[in-house]
């Protein structure tokens, strides 16, 4: 007759444990805080600012409402858009 060594169920479950760490520390976290910054740029903009859409629009800022901006694009041209659509700031507001 053969004995079994009795496995304890916490020795089960370390490697998924381990897996959902490796996750965290590399997917989850990193975005996270990417999100973070984003949102901080975002509130950080004021008029005057110069801006990249997520699109590719190059524009100013001309006016900041409560969840979009408006944009000049063109001497006569404004767009209106989501704040979430802002890529990135080529020029802060001085």
């Amino acid at each position: 007759m053969t004995q079994q060594a009795a496995i304890n169920p916490l020795v089960q479950l370390f490697p998924i444990v381990i897996i959902f760490v490796i996750f965290y520390f590399l997917l989850i976290r990193p975005q996270k805080q990417q999100e973070k910054k984003h949102k901080e740029m975002i509130m950080s903009l004021k008029k005057n600012s110069e801006v990249v859409t997520i699109c590719g629009i190059h524009g100013t800022i001309v006016n900041v409402k409560e969840s979009t901006f408006i944009l000049r694009v063109d001497d006569n041209t404004k767009v209106e858009i989501d704040k979430t659509a802002i890529a990135r700031v080529t020029k802060a507001a001085s």
